[in-house]
């Protein structure tokens, strides 16, 4: 039978050194085949009525580029766990194992309170794997199934070398594997009156790979502090690869382009409107999303969405419907 990995996602943060235990059941392959039904079914997709809160992209409006010199507000500490709050991820609980990144790498700015990501450096190697995802709609559900490795861009080499320069500042001493993983999503979500909580994970992206929140285990802004590989990934201790922020190896990064699902099942997007014209975390509501048109299974629809941005706290921050458990969450 595949395995399924179980992670302590009820904790701040599922990021790389974040405890979990594994244990084995019955799941859909990790290599899986699309069927022919399954290729065909996808649905139509509806658009979901904003509730207040909720923003509207102005397509005519000049957002700009706030982050194009890359200096990036760090986003440590920035909760909450009574009520949403735009640039903060709404966590349902804190605590946990703890982790990460020994030092503060030199990118950051004398006070800590930026950094600069064209300083920041990555994880050395380039390493294939055999990625798989297959993503399905059947009436109101949408199916995901992933072996969570890249398909289209490669990794590090974890564990992190000890010649690496990464190993002086986070000495990721986990190894990339193959995970056995099942979604299933509202394919017609619509947003409720009031956000919800998040724990670990935030969704899948199209790559085939897991996001997490923006958060470490040490409640520090993951994205700053952690040293990823190349395309901003790395695994956690049972071997699950995932990102935490926008992946500079997702090439297609327009907010009409979904380049993952939310665990709520709202599609996540890039943050990009046009040239020079990005989307910011204060152009996005208090879960870090917008409503605009994008395409949605092959349809052109009006819906809310996430956005992935490049500054904290980089992807959804709260759930605006209801969400499913990860595989794994108790």
């Amino acid at each position: 039978m595949p395995r399924v990995v179980f992670c302590v996602l009820g904790l701040v943060a599922l990021a790389s050194h974040a405890a979990c235990s594994d244990s084995t059941t019955t799941s859909t392959s990790s290599t899986p085949s699309t069927s022919s039904s399954a290729a065909s079914s996808t649905a139509t997709a509806s658009a979901s009525t904003p509730a207040t809160g909720t923003l509207t992209l102005d397509p005519a409006k000049n957002y700009g580029d706030k982050y194009a010199d890359g200096i990036l507000p760090v986003g440590d500490n920035l909760y909450t766990t009574d009520a949403a709050k735009q640039g903060h991820v709404f966590l349902c609980r804190t605590g946990g194992p703890g982790g990460g990144a020994s030092t503060q790498g030199p990118w950051f700015s004398a006070d800590g309170t930026t950094y600069d990501i064209n300083k920041k450096i990555a994880v050395q190697g380039e390493v294939t794997w055999p990625g798989s995802i297959t993503i399905a709609v059947a009436g109101d559900t949408r199916t995901i199934v992933t072996n969570d490795l890249p398909k289209d861009h490669p990794t590090g080499v974890f564990p992190v070398a000890s010649d690496d320069p990464a190993y002086a500042i986070d000495r990721n001493p986990n190894s990339i594997k193959e995970q056995s993983v099942t979604y299933t999503l509202s394919a017609q979500p619509t947003v409720d009156a009031e956000p919800h909580c998040m724990s670990g994970q935030v969704g899948v992206m199209t790559t085939g790979v897991e996001l997490f929140n923006a958060f470490d285990a040490l409640l520090r802004d993951a994205g700053a502090w952690e040293v990823q590989d190349s395309c901003e990934g790395h695994p956690e201790r049972t071997g699950a690869y995932h990102y935490h922020s926008l992946s500079s190896c997702i090439t297609d990064i327009s907010v009409q382009s979904v380049i993952g699902f939310a665990l709520d099942g709202f599609p996540i997007t890039g943050p990009k409107v046009g040239d020079n014209n990005m989307l910011t975390t204060s152009d996005l509501d208090e879960c870090h999303g917008i409503t605009s048109e994008i395409e949605l299974d092959g349809t052109k629809v009006t819906t809310y969405h996430y956005v992935m941005t490049q500054d904290f706290p980089y992807s959804a921050s709260c759930f605006r419907a209801e969400p499913t458990k990860a595989p794994g969450e108790p």
